[in-house]
């Protein structure tokens, strides 16, 4: 087991002996208001209980591939993030420049800066760099079709982290795969975290970001899955792009401090860095950081996030995704573009962090990740 889960294993057992008892572990679990209030959906509320055991286990093995081809050397590839501002595309960059070490190859990063016109300059750049492959990080393809099939036509294999709503191959855009959890099973589990937290009773805020199809569907999941509990309400759906959210969410959620005021016990944002954010305006409202609104992340649990998490400052769980574990396995998916081999079909198990079963940890990746890529690859 890993170090930092150890002090956490008890824990984790107490909260399953809890749930199969029909109990809440967390002796704040019921923190809606609610009080012994009967839930308006028990049937949802049982389950989304039974998800979010399931989703908080920290003793999480190696469930990736264990047989692949031998590293093959000497390529480049040309990592692009739509924005390096946002900590998941740069901790997925540096878990690929980690990996692309271990194999031998060069890796560049390049930073879209948040825009269109930033991307399609760096994939401009990417291209006529003449590299092996490129990822595309953090943006959908449909914001630079033509740049895509340009890579295509020039037999340069693009691997998307975060580009499209599905993981796995892509024919339309063409991708040789996309690394990301399953967004259903985020989106689900994130909301199932607000249901079984609230005890089925919580006025809630989504922050998204429409300008991109895999945030935007994302959150629609998440409000898909809130409306299965009756009393649980949607009070607003607050569209902040990601490349804004650092000049607008204080005054965001302060005006939604004014118009729900004690209603808004809950919130869920696509992205972690909401509630960097948003912090200085709930703490200026006088709210207390380890009180309503409580937040979740649905993505993507970079350091800062566990940094609010374990410190209980206005952040209370985050969904991570395993970002260097996902930057170790966009390499081996291209040394295995590389070798003529399909894609893994690997999909990392979507997870819950709070300061409960964190241990104390900066991040989320599966046990045992690096030693068995390192004995696919002969490194």
């Amino acid at each position: 087991m890993h170090p930092t889960r150890k002090a956490v294993a008890t824990a984790a057992a107490l909260l399953a002996v809890a749930t199969a008892a029909g109990c809440d572990a967390d002796s704040d679990a019921d923190v809606s208001g609610s009080g012994s209030a009967k839930p308006g959906c028990p049937t949802v509320l049982a389950e989304a209980k039974r998800a979010v055991a399931k989703a908080e286990d920290v003793d999480a093995p190696w469930t990736g591939p264990t047989s692949g081809p031998k590293a093959v050397r000497g390529k480049t590839i040309v990592y692009i993030a739509h924005t390096l501002a946002n900590p998941g595309p740069a901790g997925v960059a540096q878990g690929v420049g980690e990996a692309a070490k271990v194999v031998g190859w060069r890796a560049r990063i390049l930073n879209g800066k948040g825009t269109t016109a930033g991307v399609k300059a760096a994939f401009k750049e990417a291209v006529d760099s003449k590299p092996d492959g490129i990822v595309i990080s953090g943006f959908g393809p449909e914001i630079i079709p033509k740049e895509i099939q340009q890579a295509d036509a020039a037999g340069i294999p693009v691997i998307g982290w975060h580009a499209t709503t599905a993981p796995g191959p892509s024919k339309d855009p063409k991708l040789f795969s996309n690394v990301t959890s399953r967004v259903e099973d985020v989106a689900k589990i994130s909301a199932d975290w607000i249901i079984a937290r609230s005890n089925g009773r919580a006025g809630v805020v989504i922050f998204t970001d429409t300008t991109s199809d895999f945030p935007r569907n994302k959150s629609e999941l998440i409000k898909k899955e809130l409306a299965t509990c009756s009393d649980v309400k949607l009070l607003d759906y607050k569209n902040i792009p990601i490349p804004e959210a650092n000049s607008r969410s204080i005054n965001e959620v302060s005006s939604l401090l004014k118009r729900f005021g004690d209603k808004w016990t809950y919130s869920v944002a696509i992205n972690d860095l909401y509630f960097r954010h948003a912090a200085p305006a709930l703490r200026a409202a006088g709210k207390d950081g380890d009180g309503a609104p409580y937040n979740i992340g649905a993505g993507d649990g970079d350091p800062s996030a566990f940094e609010r998490v374990n410190g209980k400052t206005f952040q209370t769980a985050t969904v991570p995704e395993p970002l260097s574990e996902q930057g170790w396995q966009i390499v081996d998916e291209f040394n295995r573009a590389f070798a003529g081999e399909p894609a893994s079909g690997y999909i990392a198990p979507v997870h819950i962090t709070t300061a409960a079963n964190s241990g104390g940890a900066l991040s989320w990746d599966s046990e045992g990740y690096r030693q068995a890529y390192r004995k696919i690859w002969d490194r």
